[in-house]
């Protein structure tokens, strides 16, 4: 191939087209275009039409308006702030505070009280008091102008009250009232059916605005409830709780303010009837109250208590009373009464069986008031068990002629025979050698009725004891002389006659009764009960030497206690039946049946006394009715706090001699 390069090839130019001839100028009303005249324009391709532009006025006036307005705005919030806050600030402040908080009492827990080996006897329960603020009942509030018939219609049914007595409370006469108490102390359960029924008006206000929520208003305090485990069991001890969380009765009642504690407060915001959570609240906590143990067995008791109720209704008797006490350090280990009453519903219980009747009722004793006739014989010394004593069919004395409970011709008893067969005219006799007069012999016998706690309170201090009627010597009528001292024109209760038997059982020491074994505080400490006072009434001996003769009375066949034997126990007792003072007519009607004693006889360790009043079925000696409650319940006590048998035979003392 040659070096040369090849030779370029020329491309053809493109031929041009040619420009079309320039038409000729139109003629126009100026003549025809000359040489040198202006090109006529061409013409503009059409356009579209464009938009209408609205122009607006100035903002400026209207901002300056504007301004103007919200500055008198601010200026009248600034003047009312500064008059809210400084000019009447402590005005508003009061009312705020009056209208926002709101306060109520932190009810203390009641403390328990328990038998002797710590069984609850009376016990509180969690209960709301149902209350209300009767300023959100309004119509302001409500809407509605019977906003408290609405809520009392509701509440009355679950409350169990009164509807008038629930709209009288929710509209005061004081209009400022913000506080009132529909009802006190009621279960859990009462209080969620209200709250259910507050949460339903509230969801129904909220989405009709015709309802109103007409219990909003209704509120509930924290608190508790007295409840008695064991029913009507010791409720004459116990006493009951009123409405009011104080106790109205009994042990209730005398220990008030050891068993209330002290109640304390709160104070918090609420709004609409209800806590307002995020604002603080101010609290002083309530201090519980102590804990008391009583003296009493509650299974004794409960053995007394069927003994007791089981013969009042047999012999179809007015009343009834049971003691059992510790010989030795006087503590009551059961005092029941019937008919009784539940202290769990006051409702059913009439108001005469309320009381404790065994300390608060006082009777002419009858022949179980002959062991203190005699043991100022002993201790005198005018006469022995087996000083013979001549007793007539009769005996006159002053302006009455007097007589046994039973016809019979003359007895030849010894002095233990006269208390074996229970004579009336032996004790007569008996007691008149006290003195040299009837007079001194009268002043000698009121001493020793004295020492044994006749006229006097027993010590218990249990609400509404009577310490009994034991007149002056001085003024003691023509037949009290000589009645007195075989139990009638005297009056004692139940609890005298078990502690003049008990102060025989321990050797002639009295030792006053006591109920209450100590105190358990909010700390867990136990205080024991003071030591009851003792006082010496009579010698060992002469009490050794009662015992020995109130055991004629029951294992003796010429006694006439033999329906209180106990196989294997030596018993010692005597029987009373006297005549008894209506309280109703102040007259002779009716016999009060008795019997009182304690066992082992020769190494006593239980005192049981029994009585029933007015006894109209079958027999009213108290040897044949109160002598088998006796046996029950003193056998049931020695087996339950078990006492043996001491083996040793009894002294039978003897009962008859020959003349």
């Amino acid at each position: 191939m040659s070096d040369r390069e090849p030779p370029r090839r020329r491309v053809p130019r493109p031929v041009r087209p040619e420009r079309p001839a320039r038409p000729a100028r139109p003629v126009g009303r100026r003549g025809p275009a000359g040489p040198g005249a202006r090109p006529a324009r061409r013409p503009a391709p059409p356009r579209s039409a464009a938009p209408r532009v609205i122009r607006l006025g100035s903002p400026r006036p209207r901002l300056r308006m504007i301004g103007l307005a919200l500055t008198l705005v601010l200026i009248a919030f600034v003047v009312r702030l500064f008059q809210v806050q400084a000019v009447d600030a402590s005005t508003y402040a009061a009312k705020a505070q009056q209208n926002r908080y709101v306060g109520y009492t932190l009810a203390a827990e009641r403390g328990g009280i328990t038998d002797r080996d710590g069984v609850a006897l009376a016990t509180s329960v969690d209960a709301y008091t149902i209350t209300a603020d009767p300023t959100l009942f309004t119509r302001e509030q409500l809407k509605v102008d019977d906003g408290p018939e609405q809520a009392a219609a509701l509440l009355a049914p679950i409350l169990g009250t009164d509807q008038g007595s629930i709209v009288k409370k929710l509209r005061p006469a004081d209009k400022k009232l913000r506080y009132v108490v529909l009802a006190y102390r009621q279960t859990p359960q009462v209080w969620k059916q209200i709250k259910d029924l507050k949460t339903t008006l509230a969801t129904k206000a909220g989405t009709d605005p015709g309802t109103a929520n007409v219990l909003a208003g209704v509120l509930a305090v924290p608190t508790t409830k007295r409840v008695y485990p064991n029913g009507d069991l010791a409720a004459g001890i116990l006493g009951w709780v009123n409405a009011e969380g104080k106790g109205g009765g009994g042990v209730e009642q005398q220990l008030n303010g050891l068993l209330a504690g002290k109640d304390g407060k709160i104070r918090y915001a609420q709004s609409g009837g209800r806590q307002v959570p995020t604002v603080g609240s101010t609290e002083t906590p309530a201090v519980p109250g102590s804990d008391v143990e009583l003296t009493i067995d509650r299974d004794i008791q409960w053995a007394a208590q069927k003994a007791i109720t089981d013969q009042v209704k047999a012999s179809k008797a007015d009343r009834g009373y049971v003691i059992v006490q510790d010989t030795r350090t006087g503590e009551v280990l059961a005092m029941a009464d019937a008919p009784g009453f539940d202290p769990n519903d006051l409702s059913k219980a009439s108001g005469v069986n309320m009381g404790n009747a065994a300390v608060q009722d006082a009777y002419e004793p009858g022949s179980t008031a002959k062991i203190m006739s005699m043991a100022a014989v002993l201790q005198e010394g005018v006469a022995t068990p087996q000083t013979h004593v001549v007793v007539p069919n009769r005996l006159h004395r002053g302006d009455r002629l007097f007589k046994d409970d039973i016809d019979h011709e003359t007895w030849y008893l010894t002095l233990n025979g006269v208390l074996a067969k229970s004579s009336n005219i032996g004790t007569i006799l008996a007691t008149g050698q006290l003195g040299k007069t009837q007079r001194q012999a009268n002043q000698v016998l009121y001493s020793y009725l004295r020492k044994f706690g006749l006229g006097s309170y027993t010590g218990l201090g249990f609400p509404g004891e009577t310490k009994g009627i034991l007149a002056a010597p001085g003024d003691w009528s023509t037949s009290q002389q000589y009645t007195i001292p075989f139990g009638q024109g005297v009056s004692l209760t139940a609890m005298q006659a078990a502690s003049v038997y008990s102060t025989i059982a321990n050797g002639g020491v009295r030792v006053a009764p006591t109920l209450v074994r100590g105190t358990k505080g909010p700390d867990g400490g136990f205080t024991p009960a003071a030591k009851p006072k003792q006082t010496r009434v009579v010698s060992a001996r002469t009490a050794k030497t009662l015992a020995q003769m109130l055991e004629s009375v029951v294992d003796d066949e010429e006694g006439t206690g033999t329906k209180a034997r106990i196989p294997g126990y030596r018993v010692a007792g005597k029987t009373g039946t006297a005549n008894r003072v209506d309280p109703a007519t102040g007259k002779y009607k009716g016999y009060t049946s008795s019997f009182a004693g304690f066992a082992p006889a020769d190494q006593p360790r239980i005192t049981v006394y029994c009585a029933i009043q007015n006894a109209t079925e079958g027999s009213y000696f108290g040897g044949q009715i109160c002598g088998p409650v006796y046996k029950q319940v003193m056998e049931f006590a020695l087996k339950s706090l078990q006492v043996p048998p001491t083996g040793a035979k009894a002294a039978k003392l003897p009962v008859t001699y020959k003349p």
